[in-house]
């Protein structure tokens, strides 16, 4: 029986010594969590609606005990119970990796020192722990959700994969699979219907990684978003109440955080981890922009090259507060080889390296959509 269970049970006690029918939840409750007949849950609700009416005390247990059935179930397999008829969600798995595998991972990734620095420690501790429980030592029981914090394109969300498949090699999480999910996913359109939502994700989430981007859009219209405040009291027990085999990590801009993270009592408390992303330099930028180059069969011409690493300079010394990092890279990969396909096809038969090098011209071209200052080329 799993702690969940147990709890069912224990509230259903309680509710039976308040009301006149001695045992008759708990006997349910029993039947559900030790001998495993799902439809007993149905019986349980059906018991449940006919105290509804009762005193406070009592309609209060009765809260209790709902709550403690969609813990032990959680929302979606009791909504598969109640609904058998309509198709249930499936998590789609990451690509199974050995442990050192996903640390090559993790050390290959370009920059981000400081951040591989903190995910080292975190896993050693981890490894530490589990050792010393193993031989009886005591060891802290705590949480492994984590807040990312740092501009767009640094490489959160590669990371945040990475560290599910991790913590499931190191036995913290059963799954290792990975959900991504932003305000859209977690707000419903009516009042109420927000806290079913953010349960349906969290359901779908435990055993893995709940990464939740730009978190600080849930509560970014605090004054009068009573739909975000719902969202987070939610998520706020999820992160207590499934601590055990759920990772919940949230990202986003640093100053926007900090304010998502007072936005609610006992919040901030509930990570353990801050680990801030440094924006790329011009080098790491290059490192980049290459490695995509050579994982879609690209080359660069020497003089392109020189031209290129000219602008990331600039562009790096000219960055606004909310510079895209990796996604600027991408951008502007992607306009080099638009600008290489657009030259190379007016070619009658282009050769092999007419097809592999990006040229000056490629870059020069970038001129046409205002994409670079080209004060420094005249």
């Amino acid at each position: 029986m799993n702690q969940y269970g147990q709890i069912l049970i224990d509230q259903s006690v309680k509710l039976d010594g308040l009301t006149s029918d001695s045992y008759m939840f708990s006997d349910i409750a029993k039947s559900l969590v030790e001998k495993g007949i799902e439809d007993a849950s149905i019986e349980l609700c059906a018991e449940l609606a006919k105290v509804s009416n009762m005193s406070d005390g009592i309609r209060k247990q009765a809260k209790e005990v709902k709550d403690s059935l969609l813990m032990y179930y959680g929302y979606e397999k009791l909504y598969q119970i109640f609904h058998p008829e309509k198709s249930s969600y499936s998590v789609q798995n990451e690509e199974v990796k050995s442990l050192e595998e996903l640390l090559n991972d993790l050390d290959k990734l370009v920059g981000l020192e400081s951040v591989k620095k903190q995910i080292r420690n975190l896993i050693a501790y981890s490894k530490v722990q589990q050792l010393r429980r193993k031989i009886g030592l005591m060891s802290e029981k705590v949480t492994h959700h984590v807040a990312f914090l740092g501009n767009p394109g640094t490489g959160k969300t590669t990371v945040a994969r990475i560290i599910g498949q991790i913590y499931k090699h190191l036995g913290i999480l059963s799954k290792g699979h990975f959900l991504e999910v932003s305000r859209t996913d977690l707000i419903a359109g009516y009042q109420g219907q927000t806290a079913l939502k953010v349960k349906k994700i969290v359901d779908r989430a435990k055993g893995g990684v709940l990464f939740i981007d730009e978190a600080y859009s849930i509560t970014e219209n605090e004054n009068s978003d009573a739909y975000g405040r719902e969202c987070l009291t939610e998520l706020t027990k999820a992160l207590e109440d499934y601590r055990d085999d759920l990772v919940v990590i949230v990202a986003g801009y640093t100053e926007p955080m900090n304010i998502f993270f007072n936005s609610n009592p006992g919040l901030k408390s509930r990570f353990s981890t801050f680990i801030e992303f440094p924006d790329y330099n011009s080098s790491e930028l290059m490192s980049i922009l290459q490695r995509l180059c050579v994982k879609n069969s690209y080359k660069i011409n020497e003089d392109a090259l020189m031209k290129i690493q000219v602008y990331i300079d600039e562009s790096v010394d000219q960055k606004e507060e909310k510079f895209g990092n990796g996604r600027f890279v991408r951008n502007l990969f992607d306009k080099l080889v638009m600008n290489h396909a657009n030259r190379v096809c007016l070619l009658d038969s282009p050769s092999i390296q007419d097809l592999t090098y990006i040229q000056v011209q490629d870059v020069d071209a970038l001129r046409d959509s205002n994409c670079m200052n080209y004060k420094k080329y005249k």
